[in-house]
């Protein structure tokens, strides 16, 4: 009797508990095992185990200028996409907003690029860019301008890459503010237009102001999994040419698999790890504060 008291009273815990506590610790024991692995100097080539050497992983990590090339594309990458997909993302949502023939085709069609294969999407935009039989080149062939050296090109390549990722996650960013601006209520909007204001008005005053809070977590999310990009730079660029398009997650690809250097590696990834914490933190106490 006891026990079954016990169960109705804790069944809303009792049941998620096996699911909470198999994603916890496939969570929590990879970012603890990194972290201790950091601070270790572990070269595979070597056979020998990890040998713990405190800092002097993280000081050597500091000190390369790789490193903190790797860190400024990494943020500029994230930037640049996710400006312009929440930007592109809100102007979608508007048009979604409406009533109008095809609606619903269209919202199915922008779930195509987000349950792509990323690798299937490397490949595939590899040789939308390649510039002898690339569609991108035909264009401008076609148009009488010059082809493009594209993701062979160490200036062009990180904003070729920006535009694969915002062909694929703009549509997130635009089915997020669209149940944003689903969820929103009817009364400002007939208030403001009885006062007269136009739909620029109504956007900046209204729309906006409410719908800040859900805009703001679709952009940490956006950014966060920006961060973390690998697949598409992987499969398209490698890092390259040279080091041109290498991320901090390419990076430690490389710092692991072509060096052999696992300390180091964990000390990149563990830093990027730091990183989205702290912006995940920020970000939340912001849309508290826009909450409130």
């Amino acid at each position: 009797m006891l026990e079954s008291s016990f169960i109705d009273r804790h069944i809303k815990v009792l049941f998620p508990l096996p699911a909470v506590l198999f994603v916890a610790l496939m969570m929590v024991f990879p970012v603890f095992y990194t972290f201790t692995i950091s601070f270790s100097n572990w070269n595979l080539t070597s056979g020998l185990p990890p040998r713990f050497v405190g800092l002097k992983t993280y000081l050597s990590i500091l000190q390369e200028p790789r490193f903190w090339a790797a860190l400024g594309r990494t943020f500029y990458f994230t930037a640049f996409a996710v400006s312009v997909e929440t930007i592109l993302g809100m102007i979608w949502a508007l048009i979604l907003n409406r009533e109008f023939l095809g609606k619903n085709l269209v919202k199915m069609s922008l779930l195509l690029p987000m349950v792509s294969t990323p690798v299937a999407i490397g490949i595939a935009w590899t040789l939308f860019y390649e510039p002898t039989i690339g569609l991108a080149n035909w264009v401008l062939r076609s148009a009488g301008l010059s082809p493009l050296k594209w993701i062979a090109d160490k200036q062009l390549v990180i904003p070729s890459l920006v535009i694969v990722d915002i062909w694929q996650w703009t549509p997130m960013m635009a089915l997020i503010m669209l149940a944003g601006l689903a969820g929103l209520s009817v009364e400002p909007y007939e208030s403001a237009r009885v006062d007269g204001a136009n739909s620029i008005q109504i956007f900046w005053k209204i729309t906006l102001p409410m719908v800040a809070p859900v805009v703001l977590t679709a952009v940490v999310l956006r950014s966060i999994d920006a961060l973390k990009t690998y697949d598409i730079i992987y499969s398209m660029t490698n890092g390259g040419p040279g080091f041109a398009s290498e991320t901090l997650n390419i990076y430690a690809y490389n710092l692991s698999f072509n060096y052999f250097r696992l300390g180091h590696a964990s000390v990149v990834l563990f830093f990027l790890f730091v990183v989205v914490m702290i912006m995940s933190y920020l970000v939340a106490r912001l849309r508290q504060k826009l909450e409130e």
